[in-house]
Order: structure tokens, then sequence, then C-alpha cells
């Protein structure tokens, strides 16, 4: 597995030629993908993920992470061709911005989950611990109070609380 951060793109070119002829199979991994407005290096990774005058060796997967649904930032401006009447193209710009996450052949969505499982989540998380002595009650209690100052009910902050109860040693 060869890690490759969104400033070391111009050097993917380069990563690939070394391992292409090696009989091992290799992973690049991008971790937590997306690009902001006026960053172009998505256009050079798209190339390179479905190839250019040279295809992408049969020995080498590209994995990325992001936390955003589309990894380049979208902008109302991008959508102005599209808010003339009777227009049925969509903007060539934001195809293009969203053409990026396209060519990654699997995306797996994680949802936020309702009270009832983030409530599950933490005491699940919580029985992992046998240092933490709350009641069922009072950790889903603290729990609740401390989803609301730190995003919300999801799996991170269901984690986060426990990893906070159990470095406290209640």
């Amino acid at each position: 597995m060869i890690e490759i951060n969104k400033h070391q793109f111009h050097l993917l070119a380069h990563v690939i030629a070394q391992v292409k002829s090696r009989r091992y199979r290799f992973i690049i991994f991008l971790d937590d993908l997306s690009f902001d407005e006026g960053e172009v290096e998505y256009k050079f990774l798209k190339a390179v993920i479905e190839g250019g005058l040279e295809s992408r060796p049969a020995n080498v997967m590209i994995l990325a992470t992001s936390n955003r649904r589309h990894l380049v930032r979208e902008t109302w401006r991008d959508r102005a061709d599209m808010e003339h009447e009777q227009d049925i193209h969509h903007s060539d710009t934001v195809e293009e911005k969203l053409s990026l996450a396209a060519r990654f052949g699997c995306t797996i969505r994680y949802d936020s989950p309702d009270r009832a499982l983030f409530n599950e989540m933490v005491l699940t998380l919580a029985r992992r611990h046998p240092d933490i002595r709350l009641s069922d009650d009072e950790l889903l209690a603290r729990a609740n109070r401390y989803e609301l100052r730190h995003g919300g009910v999801s799996g991170r902050t269901a984690q986060q609380f426990i990893n906070e109860v159990a470095g406290s040693g209640s």
C-alpha cells in the first residue's frame, strides 16, 4: 500500500511507473480526498485513474476516502448556465467536477443514525470498556449532552464520547 497526499499528485505517474512491472499488486491510497475552489489537481487525478496515453496497470488499484459526497467543491456560480430558461444541458463545470467521484467504482455511504441507533452504539462501545461503570441511563444522558456540543449523532461522535469517558475514569 502506497499513500499519496494531495500535494504529491505530481508524483503519481512516477509511482505507477515504478510499480507497474512488478509482480505484486499495489493499492495507491488517497486519504480524505477533497478539493476546494481553485484547486485543479483533480483534473490530473481523473486522467491517472482512467488512463491517458498509457492505461492504469492491472496490478494497481487506486483507493480514496473522503468525507464529502462530491470531491470537488461546487458553487452556485458553477450552475449559472443552468438558470436560463429552457436550458436542457447541465453546466459543463458541474459535470466536470462531479466526474471525478464517478471514476471510483464503489461508493460506500454512511447515513447519520437516528437517536435509537446512536444510543445503541454508545452502549455497545461502552461495554468494550469494563472500567466504565456508569449506568446505561447516566451514560446515555451524558452521551446525548455530548453530541449536542460535538457534531450531532454519528458513529464518530459515539466513539469520541466513549474515548473521553474511558479516559476520564468515569
